[in-house]
């Protein structure tokens, strides 16, 4: 796991397109991925929201300890480490439903006894962190070429004191936010996998939310395609 960190680098793939939707009328900030930047991972990618950075890593699937063998399907962990200190309440609380969404869509049941690990290091928090953890292990997923029956994709929303919503908040509007909603979309009928929120908002609110998530998933989505296919066409 210490391998995240290690910043030698293997066959730099560089995907780093930088896509920005917003003279679309979906307000996301500008995204930026490259793949394969770590040896000692099976993938790997970093992810980058905005200013928001996170850099993800992959190992398996692997040889699991006998405790946490699973006799049908693979064991899935996920670690994720804050910039700087030690990992607390907020970092395990993510860790869940990072794992819940990879576990919606990985398929585990192709690799039984064996364990799946995915560690997330942030590099910078911005805004919208749980948002970008979830697009930085989907794309260290697909570079480790873990099998997984759709991609999946983090949209974070906020609303604001008179309910105004904002995609893909900053550090600053999340802090000023009425609420804070974070959604996991799948990639082929833009499925819900997860959802955590914060913060009072009503029923119509949330649909109206989980609305533009799934619109704003779309744009995140051909992001994924464009920067695979760049990375693919120059191998």
């Amino acid at each position: 796991m210490e391998g995240v960190m290690q910043t030698e680098t293997k066959i730099r793939a560089e995907s780093g397109i930088e896509s920005g939707p917003r003279g679309s009328g979906c307000s996301l900030r500008n995204f930026a991925c490259e793949q394969n930047l770590l040896s000692r991972p099976d993938g790997s990618a970093s992810f980058l929201q905005g200013d928001t950075s996170v850099l993800a890593g992959v190992y398996g699937p692997a040889e699991v300890k006998v405790s946490k063998e699973i006799f049908n399907k693979a064991t899935l962990e996920v670690t994720l480490r804050p910039k700087i200190g030690l990992p607390g309440v907020a970092e395990k609380s993510r860790e869940r439903l990072i794992r819940n969404t990879c576990e919606a869509v990985v398929l585990g049941a192709l690799h039984p006894r064996t364990s799946i690990t995915v560690v997330l290091q942030v590099v910078s928090d911005a805004g919208s962190l749980l948002a970008c953890c979830l697009n930085a292990a989907c794309m260290a997923l697909v570079d480790a070429g873990v099998p997984m029956r759709a991609l999946f994709c983090g949209v974070t929303c906020a609303l604001d004191s008179d309910g105004t919503l904002l995609l893909d908040p900053t550090a600053k509007q999340e802090k000023e936010a009425r609420a804070v909603l974070t959604f996991a979309l799948d990639s082929v009928e833009r499925k819900l996998l997860m959802s955590t929120t914060k913060g009072l908002y009503s029923d119509a609110e949330l649909q109206q939310c989980l609305a533009a998530a799934q619109a704003a998933s779309q744009h995140v989505f051909r992001f994924y395609r464009e920067s695979l296919q760049r990375r693919y066409s120059k191998s």
